[in-house]
């Protein structure tokens, strides 16, 4: 009966969650995935790791748990939904990833086991040595129960008899938050700090594929914020502005985690990093060592 259950539900997430999606091959580079509530959020919290991982040749995921069709002021539905889809797909294009959206309404995730099987499967058939999720509080009940699906889904990645129609993890990955300014329960703790001074103009470019969200104003937009963005035609300036928004919220998290960054990079490097995107290691899934955590992020001893 659990078999066949299993297998119900991967015919209603067949979309979500079809067993040969864009599968890494087994070339022993890290497989890394990432979840974020909406399409923009894994872009935004670790777009610059992953432009240095795939430049590296490892394998990069980001993954929106709802397909965002009510993430804009003016439309909605199944028109913005494929317009977000297609702006995180030309953002893969040059952060050097792979995208894929979930048929899930935004706004309307819910923690339910349906989902909980749908994200596990998405970690096993990545083969993840690496998942990144938001933290499971937050203000925005997508973001809260993407962190409460993924810490749900920490243990049940390694379990046989869980879906058993996708193979169980053989070893556990290791799981990290994403930043935020949250305070309670706790606020978040900088374990690793990553510079992304070399990755920067890169995650800048990609971003400014979010048009919807970026130039628009996206949820909490209007005509007038969107009258006040730089026509399409105006690539350059368009830019420049993501560039200023950037160089304040990446700056920031360099600044605010400065104490990370000299751990990780030395006091004379930590000290010279610009732009930081920074993460909490989750008391679930496999605990890292300080050398697992080098495997993972190959970047502290990069020349400088």
């Amino acid at each position: 009966m659990r078999f066949l259950l299993c297998l119900l539900a991967t015919v209603t997430f067949a979309s979500s969650a079809a067993v040969a999606d864009d599968q890494p091959q087994d070339d022993g580079k890290l497989r890394i995935i990432v979840f974020g509530a909406h399409p923009d959020d894994a872009e935004y919290r670790a777009g610059g790791c992953a432009v240095k991982w795939s430049r590296l040749g490892h394998h990069v995921k980001l993954v929106s748990v709802t397909n965002g069709d009510i993430g804009h002021w003016e439309m909605s539905g199944g028109a913005l939904a494929k317009r977000r889809t297609e702006e995180v797909r030309k953002a893969s294009e040059i952060l050097g990833t792979t995208s894929k959206v979930m048929d899930i309404h935004d706004g309307e995730l819910m923690p339910t086991l349906e989902n909980r099987r749908a994200i596990t499967r998405l970690i096993r058939q990545w083969k993840a040595d690496l998942v990144i999720a938001h933290r499971p509080w937050d203000y925005h009940p997508d973001h809260r129960y993407v962190g409460v699906l993924v810490q749900d889904a920490s243990f049940m990645v390694a379990v046989p008899f869980f879906c058993p129609d996708v193979p169980a993890l053989k070893k556990n990955p290791v799981f990290l938050y994403s930043s935020d300014r949250f305070t309670k329960p706790y606020p978040f703790t900088a374990d690793i700090a990553v510079s992304i001074d070399d990755a920067f103009d890169t995650k800048t470019r990609a971003i400014a594929e979010l048009e919807s969200q970026v130039f628009d104003g996206g949820a909490l937009g209007d005509v007038e914020t969107a009258a006040q963005a730089p026509p399409a035609r105006m690539q350059d300036l368009r830019l420049e502005k993501v560039r200023q928004v950037w160089d304040r919220r990446a700056g920031g998290e360099a600044r605010n985690y400065r104490d990370a960054l000299i751990r990780w990079y030395g006091e004379e490097r930590g000290k010279a990093v610009q732009y930081a995107e920074a993460f909490e290691i989750c008391e679930y899934g496999h605990q890292p060592t300080d050398d697992e955590i080098k495997k993972l992020f190959p970047f502290f001893d990069e020349p400088k």
